[in-house]
């Protein structure tokens, strides 16, 4: 009897040896809560595009005399075979620059975010008849512009290349207090201003 008891208690000893041993092996493994999620585009910390203003030469825009209301908005200014010329390229996109002016002139930016090197860009708003000439005649006399005047108001424009070879221009047009400033850069409509100035004063 006594020499079957040494050998019980061995057997014993050997199995609680054997349950604590899987006990530490299984306390390694870690719980299905425990895993990480797969990282997502959130949390992958991929940079969002940013986004720059189309460049928009100065005009002297601000109070002035003029019987002409300006437009309430980008599309009504424009006829409608010039609007499908357009059709797809953004109008004011986000962080475009586009929109009203603190001095209510109305900013138009037809331009993809994403193409930095095409845009169409019109400024609508009133400016002083002193102001307005006396720029009118420095972009004729010191940049080359061609200036003459249509439509009982005055107009000057100037057209060439980038370093591209990329269409690139611009077209200011004033008239009764209250200026066109059209700057363009691989994306020209064959008479834009014109259609602006038909749509504004009849």
């Amino acid at each position: 009897m006594s020499s079957r008891r040494p050998r019980i208690r061995r057997a014993l000893v050997g199995a609680l040896a054997a349950l604590t041993l899987a006990g530490a092996v299984t306390a390694c493994a870690p719980e299905p809560d425990a895993v990480p999620p797969a990282p997502t585009d959130a949390a992958s910390g991929t940079p969002s595009p940013t986004v720059t203003p189309v460049a928009i030469a100065e005009f002297p825009f601000g109070p002035s005399t003029s019987t002409t209301p300006l437009p309430k908005d980008c599309e009504s200014i424009l006829a409608p075979g010039i609007l499908d010329t357009l059709q797809g390229i953004p109008l004011n996109a986000p962080g475009m620059g586009g929109g009203i002016r603190p001095d209510s002139s109305r900013v138009c930016v037809w331009a993809d975010p994403g193409a930095s090197r095409t845009s169409l860009v019109t400024v609508v708003g009133y400016s002083p008849e002193r102001e307005a000439r006396d720029a009118l005649y420095l972009l004729g006399v010191d940049e080359g512009y061609t200036c003459y005047e249509p439509d009982e108001g005055l107009r000057c424009e100037k057209s060439g290349t980038d370093e591209l070879g990329l269409p690139v221009g611009r077209t200011v047009y004033w008239r009764d207090g209250v200026a066109i400033d059209t700057q363009y850069s691989n994306l020209a409509p064959q008479g834009y201003t014109a259609a602006i100035v038909r749509s504004i004063w009849g």
